[in-house]
Order: C-alpha cells, then sequence, then structure tokens
C-alpha cells in the first residue's frame, strides 16, 4: 500500500486534532453525549474551513488513560463521535486514535466509521509511559488484528519514542533505527514527537529520520506553531496539530479559528519557500 500518495499530496500536509471531550465512565466526564458530539463536529468543521487537510479524532479528556485497552462503552461513543466527524468532513482524510495506546479499539473505531488510518502508540520496543510499564510491542497483535476485520486499507502511523514517556529501557537504540524497526515490523508511517503534548520535535530528529527511511511517510506529532513551522514542513509529509489550534494555545479549550487559520498561512508559506 502506497500511503503516502493515498493520504498525504504533498510534504506537511495539516493535519488538525480533534480532541474529544471526556467520554462516559472517565473520570472528567461531564457532558451528554450529544453535547460531546457537538463540540467534537465543531472543532472539526473550524479545523477543515481554515484549510486543514486531514484530520484526528482522538479521546483526548479521557485522562487518566487505561493502559493499552478500552472498555465497550469508550469504543461506541468515540465510533458516534467519528462518525459525526467524517459526515462534516467528507473532503479530507480522517484518522483515530485512542490512547493509551488502546490501539486495536482505534482499528475498530476507524473501520466502523470509515476513516482512513490510525495512530498508535508502543508498536515497536518498550517504554515506561504516564500509564505504566509499556512493555509488548504491538505490531504482530495489531496487524494481525487489523488483517482478522478486513482493515487492511487502513493506514498505520506508529510514534516513536512518543512523548510522555521515559525510554531508558531503549536508551541504546537511536531514534532512526526505532523508525527503521517500525518500518520493518509494517507501520505505514512513523510520527516524530517533542517530550509532550505542546512540545516542539527536534527537528534535528525529523532529519535523522528522514534521512534513515527514505521517502516513507514521516509526520510529526506535537508542538508545531506558525513560527516554527518552516522548521519541518520540508521534511514531513505530515504535521499533526492540535494545541496551536486551541484557544490561548492550551489543548484543553475549543479550536479558535483565527489561529488555525494562522497556522495554515505559516506553512502555505513554508511550502512556497
Amino acid at each position: 500500500m502506497d500511503t503516502k500518495r493515498r493520504i498525504f499530496e504533498q510534504r506537511g500536509t495539516l493535519i488538525g486534532m480533534v480532541h474529544v471531550q471526556a467520554l462516559p465512565g472517565t473520570p472528567y466526564a461531564v457532558d451528554s453525549l450529544d453535547v460531546v458530539v457537538e463540540r467534537a463536529v465543531r472543532d472539526a468543521r473550524c479545523l477543515v474551513d481554515a484549510g486543514f487537510e486531514a484530520l484526528i479524532v482522538e479521546n483526548m479528556h479521557d485522562r487518566p488513560y487505561l493502559r493499552g485497552a478500552v472498555g465497550p462503552e469508550i469504543v461506541s461513543a468515540l465510533t458516534r463521535v467519528t462518525l459525526a466527524v467524517r459526515d462534516v468532513a467528507q473532503r479530507v482524510p480522517l484518522g483515530v486514535q485512542v490512547l493509551a495506546g488502546a490501539n486495536e479499539a482505534a482499528l475498530a473505531v476507524a473501520l466502523a466509521a470509515s476513516a482512513d488510518f490510525v495512530r498508535v502508540e508502543g508498536f515497536v520496543f518498550a517504554s515506561v509511559a504516564d500509564e505504566g510499564l509499556l512493555d509488548e510491542a504491538a505490531a504482530g497483535k495489531l496487524l494481525r488484528y487489523r488483517r482478522a476485520i478486513g482493515g487492511d486499507h487502513l493506514a498505520v502511523f506508529a510514534d516513536v519514542k512518543k512523548k510522555h514517556s521515559a525510554h531508558a529501557l531503549t536508551a541504546d537504540v537511536p531514534l532512526d533505527e526505532t523508525a527503521r524497526a517500525a518500518f520493518f515490523c509494517g507501520a505505514d508511517g512513523v510520527i516524530v514527537t517533542g517530550v509532550a503534548t505542546g512540545s516542539a520535535a527536534d527537528p534535528d530528529d525529523l532529519a535523522a529520520v528522514r534521512k534513515a527511511v527514505g521517502d516513507a511517510p514521516v509526520l510529526v506529532g506535537s508542538g508545531v506553531t506558525p513560527a516554527n513551522a518552516s522548521d519541518f514542513v520540508a521534511a514531513s509529509d505530515g504535521l499533526i496539530i492540535g494545541s496551536s489550534t486551541k484557544q490561548h494555545g492550551d489543548w484543553r479549550r475549543d479550536v479558535d479559528p483565527d489561529r488555525a487559520k494562522d497556522l495554515v498561512t505559516a506553512v502555505q508559506a513554508a511550502r512556497r519557500a
């Protein structure tokens, strides 16, 4: 599958995060599911209207996250949200991520909601995250599950040395080698991030991964702003942007249409340059 050609038409494809409000049963859930859906749709529409070229639906507000799996109430609720987002964003590619590392759930939601790709954690190697030890690489089981449910058309984009994690267990495995391993194990693309939500990736890290994997899809997963967009556009296939589109740059808030448009303007200028 040539996922780069199918999903990303140009360098630095703008991928907006739809941070879904806390879903039923999670500690910070306060809104009805109807309201959760309405807010997600509003954010998705703002991003697409601003010029974003792809979206990812994510259960960001379900913190603290479970490790590696979620209940059926999350899968069903997030499927409803993703279907609603799909309706208002029909012309752009759509992805799903289920935190933390609930990668099979993400595939199930993506398949049911006619999405195009998933973002996954823990695809290769082990790490220690907020949720605890992620000690079982997901690649083997996840790709078998994708085949079993008839989801081979869904691209898998894997975080490498993901944010909010300690990587002492793999300190002797450099980032570029981790990226090579992800592709060896069947990832359709890799994602380079900073150390936390809203923290910029290191352009040198991006360059090292790009050199290691050639023309395979490489995305930037955090910290892109209008001020630094030019550091990432040329070397990336996609820019996953959340916090910078939000009111006051705070991931917990709604999308700010003006901030979203500023990002589009900056990325377009970087492409021209």
